[in-house]
């Protein structure tokens, strides 16, 4: 099972329990697979299901079919935008070029389509497999559905992917076996870095946010890449008076989309922290990405926040 699971890099534990169930013949119905994002989590899926498809040796064939996600008893679901009646995807979300306010979900309808999928004969594998991304993405609806599907799973596999299962329903997570993915130490992001061939110099606030996930950092460096540079350059310091804060807000509405400024926000934090700010100023973006994330109109929230963080303004407040 080594040569399976070699590129899993520091996720011994995981590697561990996950070996053992294909070697002995004891697969559970349900996984939850539990840690941060980027660390292994889907690599890991991955590298399973293609165990349990060659019977626990590597093969070329069900590895490639299974990466581009096209064999006909796999499933994989991820959270979705809903727009003009059709679920798009993080990833057509943004080649369709769509307004992302809030952060996708998955959706009632998903849910569905797994227990259809679970319950039919497969095409040539011994048992379905679904894969289920940002678990803790479900609305109550589909976490009520899922439950369901794991009360009388079939015969069919079932691995769900988050990084926040304390979201998950509780009877959802008792009815999964749960595998722990560990964030990873400097050595192992550095090697996991090189051999996807990315070995950029960080900003401290990238490694920060990264928080020991070399995906995560991949990402991170593709959401600031996506700002425009002169706008990022406004964040080196605080807002001088009411007319720049006002200018500010304006500004990075009209370029950025909803999660754009929720990105944006925990890293601006996480440079005013390294530059020595108050608890009272993260404090207040927490604040701003609560507001965001319940429908207050962005511009006012960010205007008001901008202001309560300008110093002339709030002195004379």
């Amino acid at each position: 099972m080594s040569a399976l699971f070699e590129d899993l890099i520091g996720q011994s534990l995981a590697v561990d329990l996950l070996s053992a169930a294909l070697a002995q013949e004891r697969v559970a119905p349900a996984y939850l697979f539990a840690g941060p994002e980027g660390v292994g989590r889907q690599l890991a899926a991955v590298r399973f299901l293609e165990g349990l498809l060659a019977d626990g040796q590597p093969s070329a064939r069900e590895r490639r079919r299974l990466l581009e996600r096209n064999h006909p008893d796999l499933l994989w679901v991820e959270p979705t935008y809903q727009h003009q009646g059709r679920l798009l995807t993080r990833a057509e979300a943004e080649e369709a070029g769509l307004s992302r306010r809030t952060p996708p979900q998955l959706r009632l309808e998903q849910i569905r389509d797994i227990g259809r999928c679970l319950a039919r004969q497969p095409v040539e594998a011994k048992r379905g497999m679904v894969v289920i991304e940002a678990a803790e993405a479900m609305a109550e609806a589909a976490a009520n559905a899922l439950l369901k599907t794991l009360e009388e799973p079939g015969h069919g596999v079932l691995i769900l992917l988050t990084s926040a299962p304390e979201r998950l329903l509780s009877t959802i997570r008792s009815r999964c076996q749960l595998i722990r993915f560990l964030r990873l130490n400097p050595e192992a992001m550095a090697q996991v870095l090189e051999r996807t061939g990315s070995t950029a110099q960080d900003a401290p606030e990238l490694l920060a946010l990264a928080a020991g996930s070399p995906g995560a950092l991949i990402d991170h460096r593709r959401s600031l890449a996506g700002l425009p540079e002169g706008l990022v350059r406004r964040f080196d310091s605080l807002p001088a008076t009411p007319m720049e804060a006002l200018a500010l807000a304006r500004d990075l509405c009209e370029a950025l989309d909803g999660e754009q400024q929720l990105w944006l926000i925990g890293w601006w934090q996480h440079r005013l922290w390294r530059s020595g700010r108050s608890a009272a100023m993260l404090k207040r973006l927490d604040t701003l990405r609560g507001q965001l994330l319940s429908f207050v109109q962005p511009r006012l929230a960010w205007e008001v926040a901008l202001l309560d963080l300008t110093p002339s303004f709030s002195q004379a407040t």
